[in-house]
């Protein structure tokens, strides 16, 4: 059963609803992975999405803040979800297709500006949700399953638009890429893009406050999309909708899609 799957951190999904549309519509993938909604689930715009034939959702919502959903065009089953390091966040989703694919959603905490968690309490959160990530995945061993989100993370040199001056930079530093890596390892896990597209610059992120986010380039990958290794080599066909970056109000992430054959 092929299917392509989409992820986006979308900086709040009623807010940019017709954002998501005009992204089913274009590129109609299977299934889409959102994060930051921003809205309690109850309050989730669906009416559009099921216009558009995304049946089928699970969600975990917050107001105002964090929050991750699947809508998928394919059944799928709520498989749960784990409150990381204990922050009380709704960061994290899993969803089982029909074939047994299972597939987790993640919003991993930014961590804030300073990369010292003496300094900084938000950077030691982050740092204790990627050790539960690894924890649970040497526990709950994965098998048949697909990783996605905006991990807040670009673990490689040419992730980032200049590795040296980013090295002591939020997201790009080597403790979080250390983390990262522990918990690519303890699952198996993948990176599909990077298997899809294994050198040259990729990004998935431009900030705000770039006033020409295209011309100055300076972006992160901080979107990712793994697979455990039985089902890696199903992955193809990876793409970054780079063009979703100059959209009308647009996330300052954009979406990451592969396609999977099962």
């Amino acid at each position: 059963m092929p299917f392509t799957l989409a992820t986006w951190n979308i900086n709040s999904v009623r807010l940019r609803e017709a954002l998501v549309a005009r992204l089913l519509t274009e590129e109609s993938p299977d299934i889409l992975c959102l994060q930051e909604i921003k809205t309690p689930v109850e309050k989730f715009p669906m009416e559009q999405f099921q216009a558009l034939g995304y049946r089928y959702m699970v969600a975990r919502g917050q107001k105002g803040y964090n929050g991750v959903a699947i809508l998928s065009k394919l059944p799928i089953m709520d498989d749960g979800d784990k409150d990381f390091a204990a922050l009380g966040h709704a960061r994290h989703v899993a969803a089982r297709l029909e074939n047994g694919v299972s597939i987790h959603n993640f919003y991993v905490p930014a961590g804030g500006d300073i990369p010292d968690r003496e300094q900084n309490v938000k950077f030691g959160q982050k740092l204790d949700f990627l050790t539960e990530m690894r924890d649970w995945f040497r526990w709950e061993k994965p098998d048949r399953a697909i990783l996605v989100g905006d991990l807040n993370i670009a673990p490689r040199e040419d992730d980032v638009w200049n590795h040296k001056a980013l090295l002591k930079i939020v997201s790009h530093t080597p403790v979080e890429v250390e983390h990262l890596g522990a918990v690519q390892d303890s699952g198996n896990w993948v990176d599909i893009t990077r298997q899809d597209i294994p050198s040259g610059p990729l990004y998935s992120w431009w900030s705000y406050r770039a006033a020409d986010w295209d011309g100055a380039d300076k972006g992160r990958r901080l979107d990712h999309i793994w697979a455990t290794q039985d089902i890696a080599a199903a992955g193809h066909s990876s793409r970054i909708l780079r063009p979703c970056r100059g959209w009308e109000q647009p996330s300052d992430h954009v979406p990451v899609l592969a396609t999977f054959d099962l």
